[in-house]
């Protein structure tokens, strides 16, 4: 079995951790188009770009929260 397949057999986490890359990629772009100004041009990171500079520890925290919030119902969306 590939590593894919065995990562795939749960419920949570197989459809929250697209979240937190698609968040961790959000918080690099924004951080980029703050940096750049009229330079920037929508470029993406790797994951392992995206692990090391901390994106990823980081978006994993914020949508972990908003998980936790909205199951609470103090919150209305999980992708904020």
């Amino acid at each position: 079995m590939s590593r894919s397949q065995t990562r795939n057999n749960g419920k949570f986490w197989p459809t929250v951790r697209p979240l937190i890359w698609d968040k961790a990629q959000q918080l690099y772009q924004e951080d980029q188009a703050k940096t750049m100004g009229t330079d920037f041009k929508g470029m993406t990171a790797t994951h392992k770009e995206l692990r090391e500079a901390g994106y990823f520890h980081t978006a994993k925290l914020i949508v972990l929260r908003n998980l936790y919030l909205q199951n609470k119902g103090i919150l209305k969306s999980a992708r904020t």
